[in-house]
């Protein structure tokens, strides 16, 4: 495998061929799209922010032209027939970015409470750049990491075997007795493959880590193909902050800054602690991902437990519901946009001024991608 085929997958750009370029939303779920259709705070962004104007530009420019869309086809293609040496090199590139990401934002480091040895979650683990950094950072400290077997997608771990860690390979869609149901229905095609429970009630940990993406050979079940990305986020969100010491940090892999979804989930983490968001330059940077690293986490705080249940809700209606129950969830348990915009408007250009400028420097090095004048 050539270089090339790894950097791919890290710098495949938040925009596919063929998108409309301001779409608030690119997806294949229409309860999704429906959702952000209702809530779009892209009008906000154009007239607040004008990083995210002149990102909004390169994106129009770029896909206007079939150059980009040939790019990122190769990339693309280059992604999924990546041989054996990808995990090799993914951990080697992983391990850069989370070198930067380290030192950028202190947050592999645990604040500690009490001589208690510090416990971290992973709930995604591989290939464990993060995750080895952060137990290198804070010895003594044990892990409990979760990973997509090999068998169903996922890639190999390059982590240690030396490092405190127990590792857990499953799929975490399948997670049902964690995320609040214990009676499968009846005929559900899915029902031998719901998992029991892997977290103990009241099993805390310092620090928890959620970047977890839907891969894209994620073999799985027709039913749950549209909502997929959204029920492997949300497990890790509804999980990772039920079982967060209160006064914790937690990392969250995120995309499109601007789209409700995403906009709305750090809205409700800036409502318990401190949030900062971060974009590495060694990967993500034509991408639209970026960290969101939320310390000094209020987990036990009336607004996070109710943020936990309405996570669960939402699994539970993607995974079990009819696209009907799960688009009425999203619209009706969800606030509005003017609220939103009232509350948190402001911080969200602040927050968002150098993800949306590293994003567009970046996309201007990308072939007939020019930047506006």
């Amino acid at each position: 495998m050539t270089v090339h085929s790894i950097q791919a997958q890290l710098e495949l750009p938040g925009l596919l061929p063929g998108s409309q370029l301001n779409d608030p939303h690119l997806t294949d779920d229409p309860a999704e799209y429906s959702a952000e259709e209702s809530r779009s705070v892209l009008p906000y962004l154009m007239e607040k922010s004008p990083e995210f104007r002149d990102l909004s530009d390169m994106r129009q420019q770029g896909w206007e032209a079939p150059e980009p869309n040939q790019y990122f086809a190769n990339v693309l293609r280059n992604a999924d027939e990546s041989d054996e040496n990808t995990a090799a090199y993914f951990h080697k590139f992983m391990s850069t970015t989370a070198r930067e990401f380290d030192k950028a934002t202190n947050a592999l480091k645990v604040q500690r409470v009490d001589s208690t040895p510090p416990a971290i979650l992973d709930m995604c683990m591989t290939p464990g750049a993060l995750l080895e950094i952060a137990l290198k950072r804070n010895p003594g400290a044990r892990a409990l990491a979760f990973s997509l077997p090999v068998s169903c997608g996922g890639y190999k771990t390059s982590l240690a075997s030396n490092l405190n860690t127990k590792r857990v390979f499953l799929d975490l869609t399948m997670l049902a007795a964690d995320m609040g149901v214990d009676h499968i229905p009846e005929g559900h095609e899915d029902a031998e493959n719901f998992l029991p429970q892997q977290l103990e009630e009241g099993q805390l940990f310092d620090l928890v880590i959620c970047d977890g993406p839907v891969l894209r050979q994620h073999s799985s079940a027709p039913y749950g193909e549209s909502q997929g990305a959204r029920r492997v986020a949300i497990t890790q969100l509804a999980l990772g902050l039920q079982h967060l010491r209160p006064g914790g940090t937690i990392i969250v892999l995120l995309r499109r800054l601007e789209t409700w979804n995403t906009v709305n989930l750090i809205w409700e983490f800036h409502k318990i602690s401190s949030v900062r968001l971060f974009k590495p330059k060694s990967c993500y940077t034509k991408r639209s991902t970026f960290y969101m690293v939320a310390t000094n986490v209020e987990s036990q705080r009336p607004e996070a437990i109710e943020a936990v249940k309405l996570w669960k809700r939402i699994w539970r209606m993607a995974t079990f519901g009819s696209d009907e129950e799960y688009g009425k969830v999203l619209l009706d348990e969800e606030s509005s946009v003017e609220t939103l915009l009232e509350d948190f408007g402001p911080e969200l250009v602040n927050l968002g001024k150098a993800i949306w400028k590293t994003e567009a420097d970046s996309l201007a090095n990308v072939p007939s991608v020019k930047k506006p004048e």
